[in-house]
């Protein structure tokens, strides 16, 4: 489906999405890739790095609608990874948020639709289920414009994809547990019965080609996924790295939730079980209020949502397992 295609990456100059497009360069796939993010300083280094003129970089911002149409025109495919997603940054400066992954994802999904774009897969996150904070409010709108779009979009497939922590990516707690090891410090975790979903990159990229592969108007898909505690996790890095730290409990963070959810439980009452994912349709109904108030659904109290406390959990070893699928982990081992 992919062949002969030109596909768009916002964002890409992030660890999500350079992840997305190493395995399609890998698999030499599309015959254009273009990236498409505001930072000329990464743009210039991975050009350096990849040295292949089936890459093509712009400079813009998805809050800005110009730039946006310029770099959409021409394109099959887009995976919309552009976002504000550090969650103490986003509730200083919610509007800023709010402008990058609302109001920037209205003027990809626009634009992909106004210029005859195939598919569009836009990226969420945990957070935007249930959400306490501002990046997850922002990215919950995010969706929910996606699917409003999806409702009127006749010849583009707009869905999206929700994950979990994806491991090892830039902000997450891994890189910052691997240098407090480094430095022979203590782990400081915020409370160690909190759990996380675990997720490597390339379980994040697969989500992201099933739902190129796979989505309807409006889905939005998630991969089932282990979870671990955060001491877990603190205590397979220990002992991966045969380090002498220990652990040092500093209490949980302003936004923080004890699990994060990837389905809530309305949507787990429609949602389809794909053996590995989960697909989530559109909630399609009109503004025929009696469908709000007056019928309602029978077994919603009987169905739970799906979090990282009930979903398969790791021990200490199984972690460790799965931290050894990561390249960066193998690479400090090896040295």
């Amino acid at each position: 489906m992919f062949k002969d295609k030109t596909l768009l990456i916002t964002g890409g100059t992030g660890s999500f999405g350079q992840a997305v497009l190493n395995r399609f360069l890998k698999d030499k796939v599309f015959k254009e890739i273009r990236i498409f993010s505001r930072d000329e300083k990464k743009q210039d280094d991975l050009r350096k790095i990849l040295n292949d003129n089936s890459v093509k970089f712009y400079i813009g911002d998805v809050r800005d609608l110009r730039s946006v149409d310029n770099v959409v025109s021409g394109v099959d495919y887009i995976f919309h990874a552009a976002a504000l997603k550090q969650v103490p940054s986003c509730e200083f400066f919610p509007m800023e948020a709010v402008k990058t992954n609302v109001l920037g994802t209205e003027n990809v999904l626009d634009s992909a639709i106004r210029h005859g774009v195939e598919r569009v897969v836009v990226l969420s996150t945990d957070k935007a289920v249930y959400p306490i904070n501002a990046m997850g409010i922002t990215k919950a709108l995010m969706e929910k414009v996606m699917v409003a779009k999806s409702r009127n979009a006749k010849n583009t497939v707009l869905c999206g994809t929700r994950y979990g922590n994806v491991m090892a990516s830039r902000g997450s707690v891994i890189p910052l547990f691997v240098n407090q090891l480094k430095k022979g410090e203590n782990l400081t975790i915020t409370d160690p019965n909190m759990t996380r979903f675990m997720m490597t990159l390339d379980d994040a990229v697969d989500l992201v080609l099933f739902a190129f592969e796979h989505g309807n108007q409006g889905d939005i898909f998630v991969q089932k996924s282990p979870a671990s505690t955060i001491e877990d996790l603190a205590r397979a890095l220990i002992n991966l790295y045969k380090s002498k730290s220990d652990i040092t409990i500093i209490g949980t963070r302003h936004g923080e939730k004890l699990y994060e959810s990837l389905v809530n439980r309305e949507e787990m009452v429609k949602a389809e079980d794909m053996k590995d994912y989960f697909r989530i349709p559109a909630d399609n109904r009109d503004l025929n209020y009696n469908q709000f108030f007056s019928e309602g659904q029978t077994d919603m109290s009987i169905v739970e949502e799906y979090h990282s406390h009930n979903t398969d959990r790791l021990d200490v070893k199984g972690t460790e397992k799965l931290l050894l699928k990561l390249e960066e982990i193998r690479k400090d081992l090896d040295n």
